[in-house]
């Protein structure tokens, strides 16, 4: 029998693709973009359009395993089979015991951007460990920088809807690599331009949307918050802001007028390394073109000074007024506008339950040394899902050194033997999205989504939500919400009395399927989040200066504060900034242990300017070691303008599998950001050496 199922792609982008899952005879044969959605509009981008080879792929895990061999010791022989009876007595047993001696707070579970979607994303464990009692992880690791940035301005993750960027003229992709991780946004671009709209790339990196721009700025890293200074400086002394709308809908605008006027397009050019000329031609262009919109992403934030980034970056639509305009504006994220149940889904309320209180935070990004700091209680118990943070967190040399320990008791909910499951004492199978039901959310556009079941799943992998109920049965937890079925946890989350809620049902979605939120408006009719005001700030304005921020010790307007590992800063003994990227064929390291991916990609490179390269006698094709006093590795050179002079760039990869022994996260910091406590993997300095 041949059928078409309505799924939703879960993974770490903002397209959350609309997908189309053909299964005939209880296995899936083609998945493909779905025609009648106005993002997806019926295409797949190429790491989603592989994903039979990722559903079926013979390293799928099907069983569980507990660990015989020492830790570190990776693939199936460190392991044996065992039943998810044996798995679950185990891990319950285990964790009655750690918080009989330490208290449940030495229990940590560690979980990001494996799936965002809603239900196995975040309902049943996130119950499960408040009712625990177990410490709970702050998840800074991607965005929270450029979170708090943009709600410290508007109030709200809200903005640009992708729809609109077909209306625009002039188009700025700011540290956004559009074409290689937002490819569902290109469409609308490409019609702005054929309609005569520019599109401006600012990126320290010559990325696939650089190379496809009208204009691309090669920026050093981590200066973003001077150039987005000097261009209000232009806009300001020139005459160029929008005074009516800052009149009318900004506080602190004569604050941040006197703090631009100190970063003149001169002084920005020593900062950023754009010219002078080029700093006063953004600026004008920027605000004279109507309409003009930025699509702003998260790379920007993940330097030392990352929230201000994005902070500085969108004050600039509310002093020129873009916000008024049908593809105007700019797009961070637009998560905001999903008013789920949340505190119904997640039941923070069985944490002060079991404690009497909320338990410790521990932040994700400084996992190393929370697993080897005297921690009171310590870390006995961690268990991780929908990541992998051998591989993507940072200070790798750190976090094996913690993985390692003995007395550390580690369980990893996974679809393949990552990394961290070298590290850890016993695996679970987990499905993918074929394999289980779900609601979809988007960061990048404003469609709430059904994902049914496609097929069984596969071998003896279960679901997120599976896998905390049994779980919580066998700790003796009696709440009736750990018998909750997913269909139920999805009537749940659409518990809302919100009015952009308003007519979205479980019984709407299990017909429809996508829904758009309802922003009072038509399906198709633009939604201009602050064409009037409307910020959902503490003074219902676009706050231009934050007592806030100031209360937290925070500079109340923005100012450029250069991170302490950069040229602006402190090089010393290593002169070089690393940008330590993704690849575009792989998300994070999902994806990069399947060898049709691999092939889409190059791997094991280090990209250096010829003037870097010259100065250590490299030639294109060297090996080079790159190195810092955090760790070093091995790898290939790539001598070109890619990056520019006194920067080198290298992916995310998995350890081992290129023939290396690390990955690029030995040498990234986990120092966290000016706001947020967010990752700095771009602000890293290293030295480079012919192997």
């Amino acid at each position: 029998m041949k059928r078409v199922v309505h799924a939703a792609c879960p993974h770490d982008c903002p397209d959350a693709c609309s997908v189309l899952i053909t299964v005939e005879d209880g296995r899936a044969t083609r998945i493909q973009g779905n025609p009648d959605h106005p993002v997806t509009r019926g295409f797949l981008c190429g790491k989603v359009a592989k994903y039979l080879d990722r559903v079926y792929s013979p390293q799928r895990l099907l069983r569980p395993m507990r660990r015989i061999a020492p830790k570190g010791q990776r693939g199936v022989d460190a392991f044996v089979p065992i039943s998810w009876d044996e798995a679950l007595d185990a891990i319950a047993s285990k964790f009655k015991a750690v918080a009989a001696e330490f208290g449940p707070e030495a229990i940590l579970p560690y979980s990001y951007g494996g799936t965002l979607g809603t239900i196995q994303g975040s309902t049943m464990d996130h119950r499960f460990f408040h009712r625990l009692g177990a410490s709970q992880l702050d998840r800074t690791i991607c965005s929270t920088a450029g979170g708090v940035g943009l709600t410290s301005v508007v109030g709200v993750k809200l903005g640009t809807e992708p729809e609109q960027f077909s209306h625009s003229r002039y188009i700025i992709a700011w540290g956004a690599n559009i074409h290689g991780n937002n490819i569902h946004l290109w469409p609308f671009i490409e019609e702005a331009r054929r309609s005569g709209a520019k599109l401006v790339v600012i990126d320290p990196y010559k990325t696939r949307t650089a190379r496809l721009a009208d204009w691309h700025l090669q920026i050093r890293p981590g200066t973003d918050v001077a150039l987005a200074l000097g261009m209000m400086h232009v806009i300001f002394s020139e005459g160029l802001a929008d005074e009516d709308y800052v009149a009318r809908y900004t506080i602190g605008a004569d604050k941040l007028r006197a703090r631009a006027a100190q970063y003149s397009p001169e002084r920005v050019a020593e900062i950023t390394g754009i010219s002078a000329d080029d700093v006063r031609k953004i600026a004008r262009e920027y605000a004279t073109t109507r309409p003009a919109a930025i699509r702003l992403n998260y790379g920007v934030q993940r330097s030392e000074n990352g929230g201000m980034a994005v902070r500085a970056i969108t004050m600039l639509p509310c002093i020129t007024g873009s916000w008024k305009h049908i593809g105007g504006g700019l797009q961070l994220s637009v998560s905001g506008a999903f008013a789920l149940n949340k505190q119904g889904l997640k039941r923070p309320d069985l944490m002060r339950k079991t404690l009497g209180r909320d338990a410790r935070v521990l932040n994700m990004i400084q996992l190393g040394k929370h697993l080897t700091e005297d921690l009171k209680p310590p870390v006995k118990a961690l268990f991780v899902f929908h990541s992998n943070p051998a591989a993507v967190a940072p200070n790798r040399t750190l976090v094996l050194k913690g993985l390692k320990r003995d007395d550390l008791f580690t369980v990893v909910h996974e679809q393949f033997l990552t990394e961290t499951c070298d590290y850890a004492d016993i695996v679970l199978p987990a499905t993918t999205f074929f394999e289980h039901a779900d609601l979809q959310t988007s960061y990048g556009h404003c469609h709430l989504q059904r994902s049914d079941v496609a097929i069984a799943p596969l071998g003896e992998a279960r679901c997120n939500s599976d896998v905390f109920r049994a779980l919580a049965e066998r700790m003796g937890f009696t709440e009736e919400c750990f018998r909750q079925t997913d269909e139920e946890l999805i009537a749940e989350a659409l518990k809302s009395d919100d009015p952009r809620m308003k007519d979205i049902t479980p019984e709407s979605l299990a017909e429809e399927y996508s829904q758009r939120i309802n922003f009072g408006k038509g399906d198709n009719e633009p939604f201009l989040p602050f064409a009037e005001g409307g910020f959902q700030t503490p003074s219902g304005k676009a706050e231009l200066y934050s007592e806030s921020l100031v209360a937290q010790g925070l500079d109340g307007v923005v100012e450029f504060v250069p991170p302490v590992e950069s040229r602006n800063g402190n090089s010393g003994e290593y002169p070089l900034e690393l940008l330590a990227r993704k690849h575009d064929n792989f998300m994070n390291s999902t994806f990069a242990n399947l060898d049709g991916h691999r092939a889409m990609e190059r791997t094991g490179d280090l990209h250096l300017h010829p003037t870097d390269a010259g100065v250590r006698k490299i030639s294109d094709g060297d090996r080079v070691k790159v190195f810092n006093a955090r760790g070093e590795l091995l790898l290939r050179a790539r001598v070109g303008y890619t990056v520019g002079e006194g920067v080198v760039a290298a992916g995310l990869d998995w350890a081992g599998l290129d023939g290396g022994t690390h990955n690029v996260n030995v040498l990234t910091s986990d120092r966290p950001t000016d706001m947020g406590g967010g990752a700095t993997f771009y602000s890293a300095l290293v030295q480079v050496e012919k192997a």
